[in-house]
């Protein structure tokens, strides 16, 4: 039952050969997944910097009136004080 079983050399080759293909086809596989994953964050990092930054400036008057914008918003006061 444990006793060794003789395999043909050109099976042994035929089989290794077969194994050698796989494992490159393996290897490449991981390379184009690899280039893949960097080159899709370089993409998403160029879209998120393509965005202008703007800022908005904020004021307060003496009353607490706050006007943000410019005065295109308009915000009460807190109380009515």
């Amino acid at each position: 039952m444990n006793e060794p079983v003789n395999i043909p050399f050109v099976a042994y080759e035929a089989a290794m050969s077969r194994f050698d293909r796989l494992n490159r086809r393996l290897w490449i596989a991981v390379i184009l997944l690899i280039v893949l994953l960097v080159g899709s964050n370089i993409v998403w990092i160029v879209y998120e910097n393509s965005f202008e930054d703007y800022t908005i400036s904020a004021e307060q008057d003496g009353s607490g009136v706050n006007i943000v914008g410019g005065g295109d918003i308009d915000y009460g006061a807190e109380s009515n004080d």
